[in-house]
C-alpha cells in the first residue's frame, strides 16, 4: 500500500504496551509518524498477563507484520464446562468465511509485545522514547503539548493528536483529561499461576470449572499455553494470602489436586482483584482514550487486550484520514461513539459473567446452585450457564458510519463461538481472494486495510461504480467484481450477495453499507457517510 506525503505533526501515543504498539504501528502504515512514550525505562517481561488473542486481533497484527503471533502463540479449538466432575457442555470456534487464521490463540502478552517491538524497530516513521513520564497535557487549536519528566528533566513533545493508551494505571492520563471512571471493583480475589507440565490430551482446550472438589463454591479455569505451560485461574476468598500459601505448602497442594503427582514448574505466579469500569468519554479534544486506560473488564471471555486492539484500528484509520485531508475532524467523534458502545458491551457481557461467577448473597448462591444442578439433565439449562462469552468483534449497527439495510436486520448475539450473520456494520468475514494485480494477497482482509473497498455482483457496472466512487472520496478506493476475486463462491455465501448489489466496506473491514441497485447517489451519499463527511 503506497501513501500520500504526509509533513505535519506527529501523533503522540501514550503507552507503549500493545494497544500503543499496535496503533503507532497502524499509524505509521497509513504514513503518519508516531511518538510513542512510556513512562518505564525498558520492556517490563514479568508475567504472561493478557494471553488469549483473538482472530481479528491477529488479522490486524498480520497487517502490520505481526503476523508471526499467531504461528508463536497455541491455538486452542474447544472450550468445556464443567460442574464438580460432570461435563455441562463444550463448544468449537465456527468461522463464518475461511480465514487461515485461528479463531483464538494462547501466548504472553510479553512475547506479543516482543514481536512488535520488533516491527517498530524497521519503522523509521515510529519515535519510541522509553523513560517519559507524561506530567501534563495541553491542547489548543492546532495540537497537543505532551509535557514529560524523564532523567534529565522536562521535555515537551508536540503532536496533531494523541491516542492514551496508558493502561489500567493510567490514573494521572485520565485526570490531566477530566475523565470519569465509574464501575465497580469485584471483592472476590483470583489467583493465577502459569505452571509449565505435561498434561496430555489438555494441550488443545480451554477448561472451566464450577465448584470442583480441590475448590468448593468458587471457580477454577484452565488455559494451555506455549511451551507446556497453563494458566490456572483460582477464584480464591477476599482474605487470600498468596506468600503463605506457597511458604506452607498449601499452593503445591493447591496445584497437585489439578494436575496430581506429575512434576511442574511454576514460571509465574499473582494474586488479582478484577474491575468494571470505563471513562465517560473516549475524545476529549485532540485526544482519544483507549485500552485498558479507558475500560476495564474481567477477564472472562478475553475482550481486555483484544478490545483495546479493536480501539487501536479504530483511532488510526479514522486519524489517518483526517491528517491527510481526506475526511473532516468531526469523523473522530464516531471513535467515541463506536468504541465507548463497544466498551458498554463488553461490561455488559463480562458483568453478566462476574455476577454468575461471584453471587452477592445466599439467595444468588442458591439460584446458581439450582441451575447448575439442573444443566446437568437440562439443555435449557445449560444455556444460561456463564462460564464467559469469548471476545468478539462489536457491532457498528447504530453507527452514523452506517447505512442500514432493511432487508439485512441484525438477528442479535449468536451462539457461543458463532458469527452474526453479515449486515451493515458486522466485521465482514475473512475468506480466500484472487487479486490478477496483487499477488501477495490472498485474503479478503489484506485489501479491505488498503482504504474504502466496493465489492460489485452481477448485475453491477463495476467500472460505472469505480468513478462514483472516485467522485465520492478522494481517500484511496477501489472496486472489485466479486465474481472475479472469489471464483470459488466462498465469500460470496459467507456474506449472502445476491445480484445487483455493492458492498461497502470500511478500511476496517466494517461493512458500511450494502446497496441494491444503486445509483451514484446513493453509492455517493454511503460513502460520504461511511467516512464522516456530511452528505
Amino acid at each position: 500500500m503506497s501513501m500520500p506525503t504526509y509533513s505535519g505533526l506527529p501523533v503522540a501515543v501514550i503507552g507503549n504496551g500493545p494497544v500503543g504498539q499496535t496503533a503507532a504501528l497502524l499509524l505509521a502504515r497509513w504514513g503518519i509518524p508516531a511518538v510513542l512514550l512510556d513512562a518505564r525505562v525498558e520492556r517490563d517481561t514479568v508475567g504472561s498477563k493478557a494471553i488469549c488473542q483473538q482472530r481479528d486481533v491477529l488479522d490486524i497484527w498480520s497487517t502490520v507484520g505481526a503476523g508471526r503471533i499467531a504461528e508463536d502463540g497455541l491455538t486452542w479449538t474447544t472450550a468445556r464446562t464443567f460442574y464438580r466432575d460432570r461435563e455441562l457442555f463444550s463448544w468449537s470456534f465456527v468461522d463464518r468465511g475461511h480465514s487461515p487464521l485461528p479463531a483464538f490463540v494462547n501466548v504472553s502478552q510479553c512475547h506479543s509485545e516482543q514481536v512488535l517491538d520488533e516491527q517498530i524497530s524497521t519503522r523509521p516513521q515510529i519515535d519510541v522514547r522509553w523513560g517519559h513520564e507524561v506530567v501534563a497535557i495541553d491542547q489548543d487549536a492546532d495540537g497537543v503539548t505532551i509535557t514529560c519528566a524523564t532523567a534529565d528533566g522536562r521535555t515537551r513533545v508536540r503532536a496533531a493528536y494523541a491516542v492514551a493508551a496508558a493502561g489500567a494505571r493510567g490514573d494521572d492520563v485520565r485526570r490531566m483529561l477530566g475523565v470519569g471512571f465509574d464501575g465497580q471493583t469485584f471483592e472476590d480475589r483470583f489467583l493465577i499461576c502459569d505452571i509449565r507440565a505435561d498434561l496430555p490430551g489438555w494441550e488443545t482446550e480451554r477448561r472451566f470449572h464450577f465448584d470442583p472438589d480441590w475448590n468448593p463454591g468458587r471457580q477454577v479455569l484452565i488455559h494451555p499455553c506455549p511451551d507446556s505451560t497453563f494458566r490456572i485461574d483460582w477464584q480464591v476468598p477476599a482474605e487470600f494470602d498468596l506468600d503463605g500459601e506457597a511458604a506452607d505448602g498449601r499452593l503445591d497442594a493447591r496445584i497437585r489436586q489439578i494436575i496430581g503427582e506429575r512434576p511442574y514448574e511454576i514460571v509465574w505466579k499473582s494474586v488479582y482483584r478484577f474491575h468494571a469500569r470505563s471513562v465517560d468519554r473516549m475524545r476529549v479534544g485532540r485526544v482519544l482514550l483507549s485500552g485498558d486506560c479507558a475500560h476495564l473488564v474481567a477477564p472472562f471471555g478475553a475482550r481486555g487486550l483484544n478490545s483495546g486492539v479493536a480501539d487501536a484500528e479504530n483511532a488510526a484509520w479514522k486519524l489517518a484520514f483526517v491528517l491527510h485531508g481526506w475526511a473532516p475532524d468531526a469523523l473522530l467523534d464516531t471513535y467515541d461513539v463506536e468504541r465507548l458502545s463497544a466498551a458498554h458491551e463488553n461490561l455488559e457481557v463480562t458483568s453478566d459473567t462476574m455476577r454468575f461467577l461471584v453471587p452477592q448473597d445466599e439467595f444468588e448462591r442458591e439460584a446458581r446452585r439450582s441451575l447448575l444442578e439442573e444443566a446437568v439433565t437440562s439443555s435449557e439449562a445449560r444455556s444460561r450457564v456463564d462460564s464467559g462469552r469469548f471476545a468478539e468483534p462489536f457491532w457498528y449497527l447504530d453507527s452514523p458510519l452506517t447505512t442500514s439495510d432493511p432487508v439485512r436486520a441484525f438477528a442479535g448475539r449468536p451462539p457461543r463461538g458463532e458469527m452474526p450473520a453479515v449486515v451493515p456494520g458486522v466485521l465482514v468475514p475473512d475468506a480466500p481472494v484472487i487479486v490478477h494485480d496483487r499477488p501477495d494477497v490472498v485474503r479478503l482482509r489484506q485489501l479491505v486495510r488498503d482504504g474504502v473497498l466496493a465489492l460489485t455482483t452481477d448485475g453491477v457496472d463495476a467500472a460505472e461504480t469505480a468513478i462514483a466512487l472516485k467522485a465520492a472520496t478522494d481517500a484511496p478506493s477501489r472496486v472489485l467484481r466479486l465474481a472475479d476475486i472469489d471464483p470459488e463462491g466462498t465469500l460470496g455465501g459467507a456474506l449472502g450477495a445476491g445480484p445487483g448489489e455493492t458492498w461497502l466496506i470500511r478500511p476496517d473491514g466494517h461493512v458500511a453499507a450494502v446497496l441494491t441497485s444503486a445509483t451514484p447517489g446513493d453509492l455517493d451519499a454511503a460513502t460520504r457517510r461511511a467516512i464522516g463527511v456530511a452528505s
